[in-house]
């Protein structure tokens, strides 16, 4: 699947991963910042933005697509970023192709499952929600108004939207195979040979989604991982506090590699 990404700056390659119900366009403000200093490739997953749709959406294809990208691109180690979903992405590349992964870093999510029915209730409204005879997008967006109160939120997941040919709108993200694929993107990554390069999970201090509970496995996955807290952050670590996510993710990145073949 050839995927849609954009790319920005030169340097060392990074490569930037969304979570679910996002898109390369999340990741615009910090992305043109390490651009400044890297080869920004930030992608839109299969289902999402401007890429493809397919029934098939597991991490073993997910991660596939990217291979297929970055082979594409003429590129063979990279920095990795994934957030939420994205991240399990990343994990499950790094465990698929680990000697083409410089460094690894993953935004607030754990290789576990996660039993929250949060997504499901979410999408399942989401699509009983008629977009027909919604001519502009004020009127589109104004369906939502209840569904979505926080006009934060709402923004995030009205991203989504888009102005068909035709006239009227419809959906970007492929909601019906995201929901029904939702048990394993809600589950664990699978495992594979642990990824024994350098690795940093950021963890939002407001959130549950990395648990001090989660980190002995996050380390039986990659050993080297160390795990960061953003002060202030939710979630979405990288809107709640750019600057301070920011600086952390450069320290991390800018990090010297350790010799090849010595432990990280």
């Amino acid at each position: 699947m050839k995927l849609y990404h954009r790319d920005l700056g030169e340097g060392e390659p990074l490569v930037i991963l969304h979570g679910l119900l996002g898109g390369s366009d999340n990741w615009g403000t910090v992305g043109r910042r390490l651009a400044e200093r890297f080869r920004v490739i930030m992608v839109d997953l299969r289902n999402h933005g401007r890429s493809p749709h397919n029934d098939s959406f597991d991490y073993g294809v997910m991660s596939g697509d990217v291979n297929e990208l970055l082979q594409d691109m003429g590129l063979h180690r990279i920095n990795l970023v994934g957030h939420s979903m994205g991240g399990k992405v990343a994990m499950s590349y790094a465990q698929y192709y680990p000697f083409k992964v410089l460094r690894l870093g993953v935004v607030d999510i754990a290789p576990r499952v996660y039993h929250s029915t949060f997504f499901q209730d979410l999408i399942d409204s989401l699509m009983a929600v008629s977009l027909e005879g919604a001519d502009t997008r004020d009127e589109a967006e104004a369906r939502f108004a209840d569904l979505l109160p926080d006009p934060a939120f709402r923004g995030f997941v009205l991203k989504n939207l888009r102005l068909r040919r035709e006239g009227g709108y419809d959906w970007r993200v492929n909601l019906p195979a995201i929901r029904r694929a939702l048990p394993h993107i809600l589950g664990d990554i699978g495992r594979l040979d642990a990824y024994t390069g350098p690795a940093a999970f950021f963890r939002g201090e407001r959130s549950d989604y990395v648990r001090d509970a989660d980190i002995p496995l996050i380390r039986d996955y990659f050993p080297a991982a160390d795990v960061i807290t953003i002060p202030g952050a939710g979630h979405w670590v990288h809107s709640d506090a750019p600057d301070a996510f920011q600086d952390a993710l450069l320290q991390f990145l800018t990090r010297p590699l350790p010799p090849s073949g010595s432990p990280s």
